[in-house]
């Protein structure tokens, strides 16, 4: 190890300690402010997305007060409501236009605690916000056959429990932590030519990637080479269940939502002659739906990130009474889109249906859409974006991936413990720390997904040097993630990370800036 690795290493333990405090008050917030009447500025869905500020108001106090950046005026919120921060090395003797900027990304919203369910399935051990209530009486078996994965029982010291630990509080955290340590180690070369722009976003939840969309669209359209990123990291975690924890992951899939409306006609339910069902119209085109995927009927496969897919994940019923016929059935489907998909074919392939057209000629209405987010974030500005979110690939051989590599051999793999014959650490369940880079992608999706932009987008000026990724239709900063967490045990009950991962991922953010300016 370098000097500098060797002082990164040694700080991301100092401070673990202080990411542990600071990670378990971000998911107690909720807690604090639920519990408190609504006139007396309490939030009842405070921490979901749209809902998350008091938690925002935290960090960015916790951002001054520990030294995360130089000075007050280096943390803001945006007016999306994102939470920004900057730190550089103001005596490196590099234009600020001529630095490499690393964007780090994280959201701060979770989605429902399910509080009484966590305590209920728990026995009372574990509390969704407070954690771990009794350490004698964990529903160890109930959570290892909940969750994706679970180290040994000797090693649950290690675990923070707590709705958004793993997704994805414990990312944030890493951020801040990593910015302190770097500001600390400035006359060590720990900024040298790079800046770092920090972003704690909003919304991510259920409206996946919109906080960085407002970046692409309103803030650096026009905006300088000091502003436009050569590298995103998002900070999102990257463990697998079966293939271990914190991954270098280069891609995912996109997401879509596809809304069906079917409108018929309403009448008594003792002559349902008189009216037309949408209800048992819209069941007839979920059932057909369900069919055609599990035939891979109009989906595509990529051997890296993976089939597209389609799921029913919504529905509302209009309705006079249950002794009626319905007026209207509205529903949903969650389509993941891989390479080679996209979303206009993804409408009309269920715009053309059988049932679909069985409907139409019985002589009800059938809408199908891509519905408009419009609800407004905490900061109160309305987003009006299609719920479309465009997935991304980075290249393996992109040096920002390759950077990532040697970063991972310089500040994780010496501090993880001999592997064993699985060529896991510790025990030989999956989800532990590797010695080697693992290189792969997410199945779920992340903020990532708000950063690629059409190709003929002229607006944002990018040089040659940042090398940017052109795909298609679209191009796209360099991005990969690196965070805390198994991806399996998100928006789980029991849902938890380990702190072995939180203070590695701390080191890797750490270092990676310098790293990939020198490179």
């Amino acid at each position: 190890m370098s000097n500098l690795d060797q002082k990164i290493s040694a700080l991301s333990a100092k401070y673990l300690p202080l990411a542990e405090e600071i990670l378990k008050e971000a998911i107690r917030i909720p807690a604090d402010y639920v519990d408190k009447p609504v006139d007396q500025g309490g939030d009842p869905e405070c921490g979901l997305s749209n809902h998350e500020g008091p938690r925002l108001k935290y960090l960015k106090k916790r951002i001054v007060e520990i030294d995360a950046v130089r000075s007050p005026e280096d943390v803001w919120f945006d007016e999306y409501g994102n939470l920004v921060w900057t730190v550089k090395d103001l005596n490196d003797g590099i234009p600020d236009s001529e630095k490499r900027i690393i964007y780090f990304d994280g959201h701060t919203d979770t989605v429902r605690a399910l509080r009484d369910q966590w305590i209920k399935k728990t026995n009372g051990s574990v509390d969704s916000y407070d954690g771990v209530l009794k350490q004698d009486e964990l529903t160890r078996d109930f959570l290892r056959e909940e969750l994706g994965y679970l180290p040994p029982d000797e090693e649950w010291n290690n675990l923070i429990f707590g709705r958004g630990s793993a997704d994805q509080l414990g990312g944030v955290i890493a951020e801040i932590i990593s910015t302190k340590i770097a500001l600390e180690l400035v006359d060590e070369g720990a900024l040298k030519g790079t800046i770092i722009r920090a972003y704690a976003t909003t919304a991510e939840e259920d409206n996946d990637g919109a906080g960085p969309m407002y970046l692409m669209n309103k803030v650096l359209p026009g905006a300088g080479a000091e502003l436009v990123p050569d590298v995103v990291i998002l900070s999102e975690g990257t463990g697998d269940a079966n293939k271990g924890a914190l991954g270098i992951y280069r891609g995912q899939r996109g997401r879509m939502q596809i809304e069906v409306t079917v409108t018929g006609r309403s009448c008594h339910g003792s002559m349902p002659w008189e009216g037309l069902n949408p209800l048992e119209f819209g069941s007839a085109i979920i059932s057909e739906a369900a069919r055609r995927y599990d035939a891979r009927e109009g989906f595509k496969d990529d051997p890296f990130l993976g089939h597209g897919t389609r799921t029913a994940s919504l529905a509302n019923l209009d309705t006079p009474s249950d002794c009626a016929v319905p007026d209207r059935f509205i529903f949903r489907f969650d389509r993941r889109l891989t390479v080679g998909e996209n979303p206009e074919e993804a409408v009309a392939d269920i715009d053309g249906f059988k049932s679909v057209k069985n409907a139409r000629e019985a002589g009800l209405s059938v809408e199908v859409s891509v519905p408009i987010y419009e609800e407004l974030t905490w900061n109160n500005y309305r987003p009006g974006n299609k719920q479309i979110y465009m997935g991304w690939a980075t290249p393996e051989d992109h040096a920002a991936i390759q950077t990532a590599a040697d970063v991972y051999r310089m500040v994780v793999t010496p501090n993880v413990e001999t592997e064993n014959e699985t060529g896991r650490s510790g025990a030989s369940a999956g989800g532990t720390l590797r010695k080697e880079p693992r290189i792969d992608r997410w199945i779920f999706s992340t903020d990532g997904v708000g950063f690629p932009i059409p190709e003929e987008n002229t607006e944002i000026e990018i040089s040659e040097r940042k090398a940017w990724v052109h795909a298609g239709d679209f191009k796209h900063p360099p991005m990969f993630g690196f965070g805390p967490g198994i991806e399996q045990n998100t928006h789980k009950i029991g849902e938890c990370t380990d702190l072995r991962e939180l203070r590695l991922a701390i080191a890797f953010l750490s270092r990676y800036p310098s790293a990939y300016a020198a490179s």
